[in-house]
């Protein structure tokens, strides 16, 4: 089948992003809680989520926060979370923009130095439920219905330990139920270490090649509200990493979902999934374990898409000022690192990233990428005077596969400069344009509003598995306008950074007003195509219940 490589013009101006925080009633602040030790805990969090808890159509959000330390923390003692301050936070969507904190009808408040969270339904009740990733015990929240939710994670067997970071529930083995897959960061403690210059004014985060990598962590879901750690059985823990951000897709089409791992100045990893539950690590086999230099970068922020609309899914990975972001492009037996072609190394260089998305913000057809910025050291201006610690944002606007700079012309919200860490993309009003939500260091969240108005059409499609996970997690998307232009997608909730975005694929479609074909590829095998299908509408589609193949 060919693919059309042609790009819709804007029917309108380009859309615009608004600040829209303060009109929304969100004040959440992510507390790092500041020590002199510059602990590097402190610097990390924290991450957001996105999900519809109380199945109102409307998309609420869930902030995850730090706790309090202690100046020196003691090495045996525990974060404390508390304090409201140091508290996570659910918000609920009450429409015009407008959100309320139900944090403690919920019963979401946390506990541990809080790092992600991701949504999924793990029991296929139809509810979305939550895990929240930690310093500590990680928490597995079971969605009761009525507004609250319940800790479930000493039943469920999904506590984890030590440092983890970013997690995704993504069914592995393709059995209907939703695995957990959690990356950790480091072998990490509050040991007093100093790093960087001997005067406290140059102290300085240290560097994770402190520190030794650690395994991730894979939980099989067993049916039962009960999961097994098969981290050793599946491969997965043989190959320990310094994991951050996580993406799932089926990098190598062969049904099985794969997972992507960001690893913080350490080799990227990619596991192919070998199928019943088996994974084996091909990062370097595979050219996405380093840049073109054959050097490690600080991976952060991840995500793991189809850019240039030739049905194979490519890989973005931010990193640190000085080393420029990466991105991948899928040729099919592996990858090929096009940072500088693609346009993306030059305006890269200086930058640091966190939260990142491909995301067609201006739905004429073609995924462009968000980057939420910021340096790690809150002294780098010191020590490097041409890096800052606080950044504007990142938007760069997809061109038939090269990348250019549009941040200038995406709103005042992008002028702003902040330590911004997790983002969550999604469709927040239901209009089909993707909004973004922010978690900075120390500072308020973001709310940023797509204006649209530039009379591109869209699709948004929530799949709804029978034969599949309910969710739907894993579906792989192809879809086919009127004008004969092709786009892949996949359902997920994965990527950016610590972070759990809306798992309804969004689809831009420029000037076509009908999606001539729509082809989903479930979970569990069965191909549903549907045809002749308007445009500007979100779009429910069940599963088959009898299987329904090629």
């Amino acid at each position: 089948m060919v693919t059309f490589l042609m790009a819709f013009p804007f029917a309108g101006p380009a859309p615009q992003f608004s600040d829209e925080t303060a009109k929304s009633g969100i004040v959440f602040r992510a507390e790092g809680s500041p020590t002199s030790r510059k602990y590097l805990l402190e610097a990390m969090g924290g991450g957001v989520a996105v999900l519809d808890y109380d199945g109102d159509g409307l998309l609420d959000l869930f902030f995850v926060n730090g706790a309090s330390l202690t100046d020196p923390m003691p090495s045996t003692a525990t974060p404390d979370k508390s304090s409201p301050r140091f508290w996570n936070r659910l918000y609920r969507n009450m429409g015009n923009g407008k959100f309320e904190d139900v944090t403690e009808q919920a019963g979401l408040a946390g506990h541990s130095f809080g790092m992600g969270a991701t949504a999924g339904d793990y029991d296929n009740d139809g509810r979305p439920d939550l895990y929240v990733t930690n310093y500590g015990t990680n928490i597995l929240y079971h969605n009761d219905g009525g507004g609250k939710f319940s800790d479930v994670t000493a039943r469920a067997g999904v506590g984890a330990g030590g440092w983890s970071a970013s997690a995704t529930f993504v069914d592995v083995d393709n059995d209907r139920h939703l695995d957990l897959f959690v990356t950790r960061y480091l072998k990490w403690s509050f040991k007093d270490i100093w790093c960087g210059e001997k005067k406290q004014e140059l102290r300085a985060y240290c560097h994770p090649n402190q520190f030794e990598p650690i395994s991730h962590i894979l939980y099989k879901n067993n049916g039962d509200g009960t999961f097994s750690d098969i981290s050793e059985k599946s491969g997965i823990a043989a190959s320990p990493g310094k994991g951050l951000g996580v993406a799932i897709n089926d990098f190598d089409r062969d049904g099985l979902i794969d997972l992507l791992v960001a690893n913080d100045f350490f080799p990227q990893q990619l596991f192919r999934n070998k199928g019943n539950g088996s994974f084996e690590e091909i990062g370097l086999s595979s050219g996405i374990a380093y840049d073109d230099d054959g050097q490690p970068f600080a991976g952060m922020g991840v995500d793991f898409a189809d850019y240039n609309n030739d049905g194979w899914p490519d890989a973005f990975i931010n990193a640190l000022g000085n080393q420029r972001y990466g991105l991948f492009k899928n040729v099919k037996k592996g990858f090929e690192y096009v940072t500088g072609p693609s346009g993306v190394g030059r305006i890269s260089m200086l930058h640091s990233g966190w939260g990142s998305h491909f995301m067609d913000y201006d739905n004429d057809g073609w995924k462009d990428l968000f980057v939420a910025q910021g340096h790690v050291m809150d002294n780098i201006e010191l020590t490097q005077p041409s890096l800052r610690y606080l950044e504007p944002l990142l938007l760069m606007k997809n061109n038939h596969g090269a990348f250019v700079d549009v941040s200038a012309q995406a709103g005042n919200a992008f002028k702003v400069p902040r330590a911004a860490r997790g983002a969550a993309f999604a469709d927040l009003d239901n209009d089909g344009f993707m909004d973004t939500v922010i978690s900075c260091n120390r500072q308020k969240a973001v709310v940023l509003r797509n204006s649209g108005g530039n009379g591109n059409h869209w699709l948004l499609v929530n799949t709804v598995g029978t034969r599949s996970n309910r969710d739907g997690i894993g579906s792989r998307l192809h879809l086919v306008g009127e004008s004969g232009a092709e786009q892949y997608g996949i359902v997920s909730a994965a990527g950016s950074y610590l972070s759990s975005s809306d798992k309804r694929a969004h689809f831009g479609l420029g000037r076509d007003t009908t999606v001539k074909l729509l082809e989903i590829r479930w979970p569990s095998g069965t191909v549903q195509r549907l045809t002749d299908i308007k445009a500007d509408q979100i779009l429910t589609v069940r599963e088959p219940t009898s299987a329904a193949r090629p």
